[in-house]
């Protein structure tokens, strides 16, 4: 769509030839910007409630920095994931707002800090090895607008340090739950709570974890009914499905 056709459309809306709710729908299929070599979907945040996200791993540091200047012309919040202070570097060069989060990589740059979730989302991680792919759930879901709030180092291996949280269990609307080993952890939490619980596997453990695979199938095979279950490390995956859940 072109700037005279959205003049026109929005010019009907004001003359009343069209509705508001027929105008966003026309909105929502608005193309995308061709960087040759990237499409960026500046039109995500209309469609799905948040902007496109980037990966920044498999990327050449120019090409993320191009499409982020791009974004930040549209005042977008940005998040980019699996990055490196070198490329965060760069990034705050474009924005000084821009903040490296260590243990997961992740850049975010916030132009609007709206709370848009109906609860608090929860984060736990069974140990202290969990932590980067439960920091990056973590960042996804504060930078979508959501409050937040996280506990490490509560794994079955001592199971009463989770006790002593129940009543931020039972005080939130989502729950995520990291873990790595044999991944039981979430089986434990959800049969406490009457929530959505997001498992996530980690590739944390010894020979027989297969770098997650163990995590992931029994987590895969829990008897807690109220468990989903993203991929192995995964963190911004269940970060976004939480803050959609959230949203609801």
């Amino acid at each position: 769509m072109t700037e005279k056709e959205i003049r026109k459309l929005l010019e009907a809306v004001r003359r009343g030839r069209i509705s508001p709710l027929k105008a966003i729908e026309k909105l929502r299929r608005l193309p995308f910007e061709d960087l040759g070599f990237a499409k960026i979907d500046h039109h995500r945040a209309l469609r799905q409630g948040f902007p496109e996200v980037v990966l920044a791993r498999g990327k050449r540091p120019e090409q993320v920095v191009a499409v982020v200047r791009r974004m930040l012309a549209n005042e977008h919040n940005i998040l980019i994931t699996r990055a490196d202070r070198k490329l965060y570097a760069r990034i705050r060069r474009l924005s000084r707002g821009a903040r490296y989060h260590e243990l997961s990589g992740a850049i975010t740059v916030h132009k609007e800090r709206t709370i848009r979730g109906k609860g608090m989302i929860l984060v736990l991680s069974a140990g202290t090895s969990d932590l980067p792919v439960a920091e990056e759930a973590q960042v996804t879901a504060e930078v979508m607008g959501n409050r937040v709030e996280a506990i490490h180092d509560v794994g079955v291996a001592g199971l009463h340090r989770l006790m002593r949280y129940r009543e931020q269990l039972e005080s939130a609307r989502v729950i995520i739950v990291v873990a790595g080993m044999e991944g039981a952890l979430p089986s434990v939490v959800a049969g406490l709570v009457g929530v959505p619980v997001i498992a996530v596997p980690t590739s944390v453990g010894y020979g027989a974890s297969f770098e997650g695979l163990a995590a992931l199938l029994g987590m895969l095979n829990t008897c807690a009914s109220n468990v989903s279950v993203v991929n192995i490390d995964n963190g911004f995956g269940a970060g976004y499905v939480a803050s959609v859940i959230n949203r609801l």
